[in-house]
C-alpha cells in the first residue's frame, strides 16, 4: 500500500488500496508508434503555473497521460473536478482511490478564471467518481458550467462525466446546464466489465447516453473506449451499433496504457492500421466524429475536434434539407 500526499490539501490519500492487492502483471515494451517525449515547453511550464495557481486538478496529469506536453504547450487542459480522490477502483484507472475531501464551493469559480486566464475557446470538464455524494456530484457540474459561462461566454463546454449510478434526477441537472459536449464513456466493451470496470454498469452507461439526447437533443454526445484490453474485433464494432442505437455523435478509441504493475494488464498494442479500420467503419455506422489512434483520449484536441463535429452536423442537416 502506498500512501501519497495531496500538494493542495496535504491530506494523506491512499493510492489504488483495491489495487495493491492484484497480483504485479508484465507490463508490456510499448511499440515505436506510441512513444512520446516527455513535456519540457515553455507552453507547458505555463499552463502547469496556470493550473498549480488555481489550486486545480487536471486529469492529463492524474491520469497519466500521454499527450500532456502536446495539449498543455497549446494552453489546453481538462479540468477535474471534485477532489482527486475517486470512490472506485477501476482496474485501468491511475486516479487515487479513496474516501473524498468534501466539495469545494470556491471551485466553479477557479475554474472558470483558470478558463479565462488560458484563453480558453473550448473547455473539457472531468471529474472523479463521487458515489458518496446525493447526487453524485450533478450540482457541482452545473455550478462550473454555469460559472465558466458567466466569466467567459464565447467559451464552448464539454463534460466528461460519471454514471451518476443510482443518482436519481442527477443527470437532469446537468442537462439542464447546457453543455455543448456531453461525454460519458464506456471504457470497453460488455464482457470485460467485470474485471476492467466493475463498479458500473454497460447498458446503465448506454441508457445514460441516450437520455441526454432525449432530454435536449441540441447537446452534442460522445463516448469512448480503450483498446488492447482483451476485446474480440466483434465486440467493439457491436459496440459501436449500442452507442449509435443511442444516437451518440461521436466516438473515441484509444490504446490501453497500463499505469503500473498492479493495473489490469494490456493484452495487445493494436496498430494504427487497424485503428483506421475502425474508424472507415464507425464512419460507414453514422457516427457524424470518429477520433481513432493509438494516442486518441477523450479530449484530446477536443477544441478542434468540437468545430469538425459542429460542421459536421451542420452539413448532414442541409443534405436532409436539399432531399426533403
Amino acid at each position: 500500500m502506498v500512501t501519497v500526499l495531496d500538494n493542495v490539501t496535504a491530506t494523506p490519500r491512499v493510492r489504488h488500496p483495491e489495487k495493491a492487492h492484484r497480483p504485479d502483471q508484465e507490463v508490456m515494451r510499448k511499440p515505436d508508434w506510441i512513444r512520446v517525449k516527455a513535456p519540457t515547453s515553455k507552453g507547458y511550464l505555463e499552463t502547469r503555473e496556470i493550473v498549480k495557481s488555481n489550486k486545480l486538478v487536471t486529469v492529463c496529469e492524474e491520469a497519466g497521460c500521454p499527450n500532456i506536453g502536446e495539449c498543455w504547450d497549446k494552453k489546453h487542459a481538462t479540468f477535474m473536478i471534485m477532489g482527486e480522490i475517486c470512490t472506485r477502483a477501476c482496474a485501468f484507472c491511475n486516479v487515487a482511490t479513496g474516501v473524498p475531501m468534501p466539495l469545494d464551493p470556491e471551485e466553479p469559480a477557479s475554474v472558470a478564471k483558470a478558463v479565462g486566464e488560458m484563453g480558453l475557446k473550448h473547455v473539457v470538464i472531468t471529474s472523479v467518481d463521487r458515489d458518496d455524494l446525493k447526487d453524485g456530484g450533478a450540482e457541482h457540474f452545473a455550478e462550473v458550467i454555469r460559472a465558466i459561462r458567466r466569466a467567459t461566454p464565447e467559451t464552448t463546454i464539454e463534460i466528461l462525466t460519471p454514471d451518476f449510478l443510482r443518482k436519481n434526477g442527477a443527470l437532469e441537472v446537468v442537462v439542464e446546464a447546457k453543455p455543448d459536449v456531453f461525454n460519458h464513456n464506456l471504457e470497453t466493451v460488455p464482457s470485460n466489465y467485470l474485471t476492467v470496470r466493475p463498479g458500473a454498469r454497460y447498458f446503465h452507461s448506454l441508457r445514460l447516453l441516450q437520455r441526454v439526447k432525449e432530454l435536449d437533443p441540441t447537446i452534442f454526445t460522445k463516448s469512448g473506449i480503450m483498446v488492447g484490453l482483451g476485446e474480440e474485433r466483434n465486440e467493439v464494432l457491436q459496440l459501436m451499433d449500442d452507442l449509435r442505437s443511442a444516437d451518440v455523435d461521436f466516438i473515441t478509441i484509444g490504446q490501453y496504457l497500463q499505469p503500473t504493475r498492479k493495473h489490469h494488464p494490456i493484452k495487445k498494442f493494436v496498430t494504427p492500421d487497424e485503428f483506421k479500420s475502425y474508424e472507415t467503419v464507425a464512419y460507414t455506422k453514422g457516427f457524424l466524429m470518429v477520433s481513432s489512434s493509438p494516442l486518441t483520449r477523450s479530449s484530446h484536441h477536443a477544441g478542434d475536434d468540437f468545430a469538425r463535429l459542429r460542421a459536421a452536423r451542420e452539413a448532414k442537416l442541409a443534405a436532409a434539407a436539399a432531399r426533403a
